[in-house]
C-alpha cells in the first residue's frame, strides 16, 4: 500500500468486533501502510473530524491480543445514516475533502446491514466522481442477517453465550419446586431474524433436556397456541424455559412486544427498538395459569460477553479483517468480504469478496427447513450449521481475577 488506511465501526459491538479491528490494523501495517486511523464513533464521528492514529495506541504484540478480547467497539459506535446523494451532496464532499487530506487509500468499515448502505454509497460517490479512495465492507453483526454469507464474525460467540445462558437457567429450574410450577420466558436479541434466538437449543445435550419451546420471528406467533403449550406441559413438569426472539410477530404484523408497553425509539434506520417481549409473556402466563412465571432478558450481555468467546469466532473476525485491507489493496472497491462453507465436519471455510449492492439493507432470514412444522422449534440442520462456529475458547487474559481489557484513552 502506498497510501493511508481509515477504518470504522459502526452498529451494535459484538465479542468479536475488535479483533476484526485487529486484523485491519495489523494487516494494513503489514502491507505498507503509512497510517491506519480510526474513526472515532463511525462515519458520524468523521464528520466532525474525529479520528486517532491507532498506532499511538495500539503498540505491541499484547496489545493486538487484549484489543482481541475486548468487547463493545474500541472506536465507538453509531448508527448515522447517510442522506442519498441527491438529497445533501454537501456531506459527502465534508468527508472526502477529509479522506483526501489524510491520504486515504483505503476506507474500511466494520458493521452490520447499515453499515454496508454506507459503503454502497461512498463507493458510488467515489466512482461517480473520480475519488481515488477504496470502500471496503467487513462484516459484523450477532444478527447473523447479513445476505450472501455464510455467517457474520460476532454471532458465534454470541450463540455461544446464548446455549450457555439458557443451560444454566435450566438447570437453576432443577431445583425449584411449585405447586404449580414456575415458567421462564428467556427474550434473545436477532429483530427480524432468529439465528440467535434459534441458538437456545445448543443448550439440549445428554446433561440437559434443552428449552421446552423456541419461538422465531420467521414463524408468525399464535398466542392463543403458545398458552394452550404451556398449560399442557404444566401438566408434565415443575419448571418450563421458553426461549423467545424480541421480534417475533403475530400473524397481523404487530411485535408482541407491542402488546405490552408502546416502542417509542426508532432509530435513523427506521429500526424500532425491540424490548418487552419476555415480560409480556410472563404477565401473559401468570394471568391465564396462574403459575409463577419470570422473564429474563439477555439483552447486551450477549454481545459483549468476550469472557464465552468462540475462539473460531475470534479468528474468523481477524481474518475478515485483514481480508477487508487486502482487497482494497488490489483494487476492490463496493464490495464486502464474505465467509464460505466448505465443510461442517471437520469444519472449513474460506472468505470472499461480493458486491456490496447485492447486500446492504437486505436481511438473511433462517430458512423455513430449519424449524419444525409446527414453529416451536430448530431442526438437526440448524444445529449442525451453528454448531461448528462456537467451538473453542479464548482464554482472557486475567489480572486480579478480572479480565483485562486494552484500556481506551479517547
Amino acid at each position: 500500500m502506498k497510501g493511508n488506511v481509515i477504518v470504522g465501526q459502526s452498529g451494535g459491538p459484538t465479542a468479536a468486533i475488535n479483533s476484526s479491528l485487529a486484523g485491519v490494523y495489523r494487516t494494513a501495517k503489514d502491507r505498507g501502510a503509512k497510517k491506519v486511523y480510526g474513526m472515532l464513533y463511525g462515519i458520524q464521528g468523521l464528520l466532525e473530524e474525529r479520528y486517532i492514529d491507532l498506532s499511538e495506541h495500539i503498540k505491541t504484540d499484547l496489545d493486538i491480543e487484549l484489543l482481541k478480547r475486548t468487547p463493545a467497539a474500541y472506536l465507538g459506535s453509531c448508527r448515522y445514516k447517510l442522506p442519498e446523494i441527491h438529497e445533501n451532496k454537501e456531506v459527502y464532499e465534508k468527508i472526502f475533502e477529509i479522506l483526501n487530506r489524510l491520504e486515504i487509500e483505503a476506507f474500511i468499515y466494520i458493521g452490520g446491514n447499515d453499515s454496508m448502505d454506507t459503503i454502497k454509497k461512498l463507493s458510488d460517490y467515489a466512482i461517480v466522481t473520480g475519488q481515488p479512495t477504496r470502500f471496503v465492507g467487513c462484516p459484523k453483526t450477532i444478527d447473523n442477517d447479513l445476505a450472501l454469507t455464510d455467517h457474520t464474525p460476532g454471532y458465534g460467540s454470541a450463540a455461544k453465550y446464548i446455549g450457555t445462558s439458557v443451560k444454566e437457567i435450566i438447570r437453576d429450574g432443577f431445583c425449584l419446586e411449585y405447586s404449580k410450577g414456575v415458567v421462564t420466558i428467556v427474550e434473545i436479541m436477532g429483530r427480524n431474524a432468529g439465528w440467535l434466538t434459534g441458538a437456545a437449543a445448543l443448550a439440549k445435550g445428554e446433561d440437559c433436556p434443552g428449552p421446552d419451546l423456541i419461538y422465531l420471528p420467521e414463524i408468525p406467533f399464535d398466542l392463543e397456541d403458545f398458552g394452550s403449550r404451556i398449560k399442557e406441559l404444566l401438566k408434565k413438569k415443575g419448571s418450563i424455559v421458553v426461549a423467545v426472539s424480541e421480534g417475533i410477530k403475530l400473524s397481523d404484523g404487530r411485535y408482541v412486544c407491542e402488546l405490552g408497553a408502546g416502542i417509542d425509539f426508532v432509530d435513523a434506520f427506521g429500526h424500532k427498538q425491540l424490548s418487552g417481549t419476555a415480560n409480556y409473556l410472563a404477565s401473559y402466563v401468570a394471568g391465564e395459569m396462574g403459575c409463577k412465571t419470570r422473564a429474563i432478558e439477555l439483552s447486551t450481555l450477549q454481545r459483549a460477553a468476550s469472557h464465552c468467546a468462540s475462539r473460531v469466532d475470534i479468528l474468523e473476525a481477524y481474518q475478515v479483517g485483514g481480508a477487508a485491507v487486502k482487497a482494497a489493496d488490489e483494487g476492490d472497491t463496493g464490495k464486502m468480504i464474505v465467509f464460505e462453507r466448505y465443510s461442517d465436519d471437520p469444519y472449513q471455510s474460506g472468505t470472499a469478496v461480493k458486491d456490496v449492492h447485492k447486500i446492504a439493507n437486505d436481511e438473511r432470514l433462517v430458512p423455513r427447513a430449519w424449524v419444525n412444522e409446527d414453529g416451536t422449534y430448530v431442526t438437526d440442520d440448524f444445529i449442525t450449521y451453528v454448531r461448528p462456529l462456537i467451538q473453542g475458547d479464548v482464554a482472557p487474559i486475567m489480572v486480579d481475577g478480572i479480565p483485562r481489557h486494552l484500556f481506551r484513552p479517547f
